[in-house]
């Protein structure tokens, strides 16, 4: 299996948390363990989104949707519960991801 090179924000996001579990915001946000996405890249690779280099899945939500960030820092969210269908971009980076997600625990979103 080709290696896919890890995006700088998301080497960033591990050096200060090691995973998110947020069942009551939404319809619920988790973020994986680094060894978990490690796990999931061995088994199903990575995630190809049109002209963007390869994509990590990092996330997901409790309808099964994934969130992948791409070595561009955009962050993507399946359309389906698949590894392998469409996905739109979402945030612009992890940071804003995560700042939307803070929102809307906050009750702001």
């Amino acid at each position: 299996m080709e290696l896919t090179p890890i995006p700088s924000d998301l080497t960033t996001l591990y050096w200060v948390i090691s995973e998110v579990s947020l069942p009551d915001v939404g319809n619920g946000y988790f973020i994986h363990s680094a060894s978990t996405v490690a796990e999931h890249f061995q088994q199903y690779g990575s995630v190809q989104i049109d002209d963007e280099p390869p994509a990590l899945v990092f996330a997901s939500d409790g309808g099964g949707q994934l969130f992948a960030v791409t070595g561009s820092g955009r962050v993507w969210r399946s359309t389906t519960a698949s590894w392998f269908h469409d996905f739109e971009v979402c945030a612009a980076s992890i940071q804003e991801f995560l700042e939307h997600i803070g929102r809307m625990a906050a009750g702001q979103d």
